[in-house]
């Protein structure tokens, strides 16, 4: 029975042995209601794998097709090699053996279509009350952090920190490769995307050219419960407040974060401030009492390192694959779906 028409495998899939690799994808489709995610997706008007006379993909399908892309860090032509080779990812995506797999350009035309339909959000919001339901979300604490994630685009010129000018006529989503429509050329004069900044590294010399991603991150257990994407010379304290919950009992974050104001309104809110302090013109040393504050939030917040460990060198966030912020953002969030699904296996395991 076709696992596209009747969600079911056939006998001889049954039969095929699972490894090792398998275990965890396996753990992953049991936990995860995705029943739920399929009626998100059953709005879009998807016509993936229309053409020369082949059938389209069911959404699920193909948004779990880009889940594994996400967990193991591949590039659409990666991914499609994958599902060729790999039985574990068809199984997981619910592709029988003797069924095609969707290829590059299909993969490419399904995420635009989450972009276009403004649908990922949803889908993050979905799993964050699937994994509340289960119980994981603790609300001890948010921790606050923001890593740079270079861009595969070439660099500008030095000196002009990706600015454009108005009328460069640039399509941020034009490109030749990986995640765009093929075919399509930059101008040849011009920055290849619009919408990536400079940086400068911390603690390295040099500079960075990208997008940041902005986290607020369960203490305790260590999920995403907020991300927002940035150029990467947006500053960390900008949209700080964007990844405050509201209902966690304390923030933890570092001393970009530390303005009076935010200290004033999450006590406010009967949220405990617990925002590392830096020296000042006034106070060139810190009191040994604002020294023992911020190692003690220094010590709880360092499990978000893990987090942005994970993500860049276990599951491939290292770098932004596609051009302009639109598409950049989407990366960022469907990997953040990625990676909370993985911590749920990790916890439930």
């Amino acid at each position: 029975m076709s696992v596209r028409d009747g969600g079911q495998f056939s006998f001889a899939d049954a039969l095929i042995p699972q490894g090792k690799g398998s275990g965890r994808l396996d753990k992953l489709s049991s936990l995860v209601r995705w029943y739920r995610f399929e009626k998100h997706l059953a709005r879009l008007r998807d016509d993936t794998g229309k053409g020369a006379g082949r059938p389209a993909y069911r959404p699920l399908v193909m948004f779990k097709a880009l889940l594994l892309q996400s967990l193991y860090g591949l590039s659409d032509m990666e991914l499609e090699e994958a599902l060729c080779d790999r039985l574990s990812f068809k199984r997981f995506v619910g592709l029988a053996l003797d069924e095609a797999f969707p290829d590059h350009s299909t993969l490419c035309r399904f995420r635009n279509l989450l972009i276009s339909e403004a649908l990922l959000d949803k889908l993050f919001a979905e799993l964050d009350r699937q994994l509340d339901a289960a119980g994981l979300i603790l609300r001890r604490g948010t921790m606050l952090d923001a890593t740079v994630i270079e861009t595969t685009a070439a660099r500008p010129p030095r000196g002009r920190n990706g600015d454009l000018d108005a009328n460069a006529n640039l399509d941020a989503d034009a490109s030749g490769s990986d995640g765009d429509e093929p075919g399509e050329r930059l101008p040849r004069q011009a920055p290849s995307d619009p919408d990536a900044r400079f940086t400068q590294r911390k603690g390295k010399a040099g500079s960075a050219y990208g997008y940041k991603a902005h986290v607020g991150v369960d203490e305790g257990s260590g999920l995403i419960l907020r991300v927002v994407t940035t150029p990467a010379n947006v500053n960390d304290t900008v949209v700080a407040d964007l990844l405050i919950t509201g209902d966690e009992s304390c923030v933890l974050a570092d001393s970009a974060y530390h303005t009076h104001a935010r200290e004033k309104a999450l006590r406010s809110q009967g949220i405990k401030p617990r925002l590392m302090r830096r020296p000042n013109r006034h106070h060139r040393v810190l009191p040994p009492r604002l020294a023992r504050l911020n190692r003690m939030i220094s010590k709880r917040r360092a499990a978000v390192e893990t987090t942005f460990a994970t993500l860049k060198h276990r599951m491939g966030l290292g770098l932004i694959r596609y051009r302009g912020l639109v598409k950049a953002r989407a990366q960022v969030l469907m990997a953040t779906i990625a990676f909370n699904m993985r911590r749920w296996v990790t916890m439930a395991t």
